[in-house]
């Protein structure tokens, strides 16, 4: 069997005969002629084979396919409308590579636990990989967006000496034996430094948070996209953020729109995605929250029952700003109009997605920001590094994380965010 192929590829090959190298996802007889559906990770495709049309001991090799045997299969590509993917393939030599085992994942429903406990062959579903494809399209896009605007990718470390976004939510480690290390909750620290160095920064990596949570928006590990900026304000983040939501989910409606139809997402709200996006104070917010019904005191983060309720009430992100300072972390800027609320900015999906990006001005006095910490709690000694960019030319600047999981889910129209990633990581699981 020669010129291999893949099946993503077949609309330009028709008439031709190729190989093509994948697992058995389905097949059927009826007497002379048999079926297969076949998947190489880029598509599934229908291959007819018919008896005196393909070498007896091929013919009967079908008879030992089971679920998810590996196979060689050559052929001339006809297109096929009523096929899956509109093209089929008229078999004339099939060889088995590997025949599986009882496949545990049958073609019916399963429930949730168990196809978790087989994540590692769940993500042969066709819903699976289009997910998977969606989430590669869109990290794509974010790194083409940033580029193309001149920032400089950084990579931050997976250790860290003490907290980012608080202390009660650390994976700690021992290190070396003489002291703990954590895994990081966010690279924003280190992006700061980086970014009195080159100006305009951005990170993608994964995080950690230790929170006991079990709703649809958490994971125990998740990664993020995260800006940093010199010399940028709130407005100027709120503006970045802006844009770079209509670009994201422009280009995966351009890119990965066959992904979207596989899980059959309604693609309206999606295209309704345009600048401006709705700005509300967070005192704005309550407001029309307790018009709406909420029992909301103000001075309190809003909790994930409130940013569902917030953002179902636009057909775009919103974008919450200047909450009450206390309840922000401690790098967070004051507003000098009201030192009360800070210089912070929640960007909420619609359809009851809720918060996808978190951001801030950040506090660049040193004497406020050693305030700051001794208010918090924190160290000094392990952010002494941190100080020193507040010692030797500080500069206003800000800058946004993404959640990558939430994002995903919200573009796909999941309930969960375990499907947003390949092996996802929650309170109950670490396997596989």
């Amino acid at each position: 069997m020669d010129n291999p192929a893949y099946i993503e590829d077949l609309s330009q090959q028709v008439g031709q005969v190729v190989t093509l190298r994948g697992w058995l996802y389905n097949k059927r007889s009826s007497g002379k002629v048999r079926f297969l559906l076949v998947r190489d990770g880029t598509g599934v495709v229908q291959g007819v084979m018919v008896k005196g049309q393909v070498p007896e001991t091929d013919f009967a090799a079908f008879d030992t396919l089971t679920q998810e045997s590996s196979l060689a299969v050559s052929g001339k590509v006809r297109a096929e409308p009523r096929a899956p993917g509109g093209y089929e393939l008229e078999v004339t030599a099939l060889a088995p590579l590997h025949i599986a085992q009882e496949y545990p994942i049958a073609l019916k429903e399963h429930g949730v636990a168990f196809l978790l406990d087989h994540r590692h062959l769940w993500l042969r579903s066709p819903r699976q990989q289009a997910i998977l494809r969606i989430r590669d399209g869109l990290l794509k896009a974010a790194r083409d967006f940033f580029s193309d605007r001149r920032y400089t990718l950084i990579d931050t470390p997976i250790f860290t000496p003490t907290a980012c976004e608080g202390t009660t939510t650390l994976f700690a480690t021992d290190y070396f034996g003489e002291r703990s290390a954590y895994l990081t909750q966010s690279g924003q620290l280190y992006l700061e430094a980086a970014a009195l160095a080159l100006g305009k920064v951005y990170c993608l990596g994964p995080t950690f948070r230790a929170e006991k949570s079990k709703t649809r928006r958490h994971l125990t590990e998740f990664w993020m996209l995260e800006m940093e900026a010199a010399f940028f304000t709130l407005d100027d983040i709120m503006n970045l953020a802006e844009e770079m939501l209509c670009y994201l989910v422009g280009r995966v409606l351009a890119d990965r729109r066959r992904e979207l139809e596989v899980l059959e997402r309604d693609l309206a709200p999606l295209e309704a995605i345009r600048a401006p996006f709705p700005r509300l104070s967070y005192t704005a917010a309550v407001e029309r929250l307790r018009a709406a019904g909420h029992a909301l005191e103000w001075g309190g983060d809003l909790g994930a029952p409130e940013e569902t309720a917030l953002s179902q009430m636009f057909d775009r992100p919103v974008l919450v700003h200047r909450y009450p300072r206390e309840c922000k972390a401690f790098y967070m800027k004051a507003d000098p109009a009201d030192p009360r609320l800070a210089l912070c900015v929640d960007v909420l999906a619609p359809e009851g997605v809720g918060e996808i990006i978190g951001g801030s001005q950040r506090e660049d006095e040193l004497t406020v920001l050693l305030a700051r910490i001794e208010e918090h709690g924190l160290p000094r000694e392990p952010l002494e590094w941190y100080l020193d960019l507040r010692r030797y030319g500080s500069v206003p600047h800000a800058g946004f994380g993404l959640g990558i999981e939430r994002l995903v889910a919200w573009l796909c129209g999941l309930p969960h965010v375990r499907e947003a990633i390949p092996f996802p990581r929650l309170i109950d699981r670490l396997e596989p």
